[in-house]
C-alpha cells in the first residue's frame, strides 16, 4: 500500500507516541486535582501549552486545548458571533468545519459575505477593497487550502479586519506542521489547528485565542482552559501533539525538501504518465506535500477505484466533506471547467514515503490504455 492522503490524516510519529506513553504513565492524575498527582498533571500539561505557544508564537494563555480542528472553528465562529446579527465575511469553498457553522449562523440571522478568490484559489485584494465591510461581524479564511494546498496571503485581509475593528478567523489546520506559521504575525483574533496533520495524535488540538478577545463557550459544565472548552484535560495527547510540532519544528528544512522532492517526482511521473493533466491551485505557493491534480477525460470517481486497485491511497477532496456527490466547491469558487473539477484528485505525501513510491504510483490502466506504462 502506498498511502498518499496525508491532508486526511497522518501517522503518528515516533516522538509523539513516546510522549504520550511517558505522559500516561507518569502523570496519572487529574491535573485539577490538587493533590500532588494532580499538581504533577497540571506541571505537565502547563509546560506544554508553554512550548506548545513558543512553537506557533503565541502567548501560552491563548492555548485553548481541544479535540481538534473542528471543534476550534467552530468554537471560533460560533463564539465570536453568538449574540450578534450582520455578515460573516470568508471565501467559498472554506473546509466544512468553517462551512458548517457559517450555514448555522445563517439560518439564525447572519448573512454570508463572499470574499472573491482568483483562478488559483487566493484572495484577490483589489476586490476585497471594494466589498462593503459596514456589518461584517466576522471574517474567515483557510491559511492553506486542505485540497489544492494553496497558501494564501491573508496581509490584507487581516489589515481590513484590524482597521474595521472585526473579529478574524483563521484555519491554519492544514498549515501547522508544514510550513511555519506565527499567530501573531497573522494578526488573527483566532486560529484553529489540528494534531493529527502533523503526525500528532487524533483528538487533540488547539484553538488560539488573542488575548482579551471575548469568546462565548459551545459547551457549559468546567472551568477548563480559561472556561472555554470545560472538560478534564487530556495531558497525554497534549503532550504527543507538542512532541510532533516540536520534532516537526527541528526538521524543518529537510522535512520541506525532502517533501517538495517526493511531489516534483510524483507531479513529472503523473505529468509524463497520464498526459493530459492540469495542476490545480499555485504550483509556486503550495503546500509542499500537496498535489492536486486534473486528468481531463476522466471521471473523478472512477481515477479514486483505479489508484486503490493499484494499492495508492489518495482522495477526491475533504475527508470531512466524503460521501458528498456534489463538485468541489473549491474548484467551482476558482472558476475551473467542469472537465477539470469532474476529474481532479488529491495526492498528499508524508515523511514515510519515498522515491520508490513515488515512481510505482499510477493508476489502473483504464479500458483505453491511457495509464498504460509508457
Amino acid at each position: 500500500m502506498i498511502f498518499l492522503d496525508h491532508n486526511a490524516t497522518t501517522p503518528i510519529c515516533p516522538e509523539a507516541l513516546e510522549a504520550m506513553c511517558s505522559a500516561a504513565q507518569q502523570c496519572p492524575g487529574n491535573p485539577g486535582s490538587r493533590h500532588s498527582a494532580g499538581r504533577q498533571a497540571r506541571r505537565l500539561l502547563e509546560d506544554r501549552r508553554e512550548e506548545f505557544a513558543s512553537l506557533v508564537d503565541a502567548n501560552p494563555d491563548e492555548v485553548v486545548f481541544t479535540s481538534g480542528g473542528t471543534e476550534s472553528s467552530n468554537l471560533a465562529i460560533h463564539g465570536l458571533t453568538a449574540g450578534r446579527q450582520g455578515a460573516i465575511a470568508l471565501p467559498q469553498g472554506e473546509h466544512p468545519a468553517s462551512e458548517e457553522p457559517v450555514r448555522r449562523r445563517i439560518k439564525e440571522g447572519c448573512r454570508r459575505l463572499t470574499l472573491p478568490l482568483d483562478p488559483q484559489g487566493h484572495l484577490v485584494d483589489e476586490a476585497l477593497d471594494e466589498l462593503d465591510f459596514s456589518d461584517v461581524i466576522l471574517a474567515a479564511s483557510l491559511l492553506a487550502h486542505n485540497e489544492t494546498g494553496t497558501i494564501r496571503d491573508l496581509n490584507r485581509l487581516s489589515e481590513m479586519c484590524r482597521e474595521q475593528n472585526i473579529p478574524f478567523h483563521v484555519d491554519a489546520v492544514q498549515a501547522v506542521g508544514k510550513i511555519p506559521v506565527s499567530f501573531h504575525e497573522l494578526g488573527a483574533t483566532t486560529m484553529s489547528i489540528g494534531a493529527h496533520k502533523f503526525h500528532g495524535p487524533r483528538g487533540i488540538g488547539v484553538l488560539l485565542v488573542k488575548r482579551r478577545t471575548r469568546l462565548i463557550p459551545l459547551m457549559r459544565g468546567g472551568h477548563q482552559e480559561h472556561g472555554l472548552r470545560p472538560g478534564t484535560e487530556p495531558v497525554a495527547l497534549v503532550a504527543g501533539m507538542t512532541a510532533a510540532l516540536r520534532a516537526w519544528s527541528q526538521t524543518q528544512s529537510n522535512r520541506t525538501a525532502t517533501l517538495i522532492q517526493l511531489r516534483d517526482r510524483l507531479q513529472c511521473r503523473l505529468s509524463d504518465l497520464c498526459s493530459p493533466v492540469v495542476i490545480n491551485g499555485d504550483p509556486d505557493h503550495r503546500l509542499p506535500n500537496t498535489l492536486h491534480m486534473a486528468f481531463p477525460g476522466c471521471e473523478a470517481d472512477a481515477l479514486l477505484v483505479a489508484f486503490d486497485l493499484e494499492g495508492i491511497c489518495c482522495s477526491l477532496g475533504s475527508a470531512c466533506a466524503s460521501g458528498s456527490t456534489e463538485p468541489s466547491p473549491i474548484l467551482l469558487a476558482m472558476g475551473l471547467s467542469p472537465e477539470v473539477y469532474n476529474s481532479s484528485v488529491r495526492l498528499s505525501l508524508g515523511i514515510q514515503n519515498t522515491l520508490q513510491e513515488m515512481d510505482e504510483t499510477a493508476p489502473e490502466p483504464d479500458a483505453s490504455g491511457r495509464f498504460a506504462e509508457q
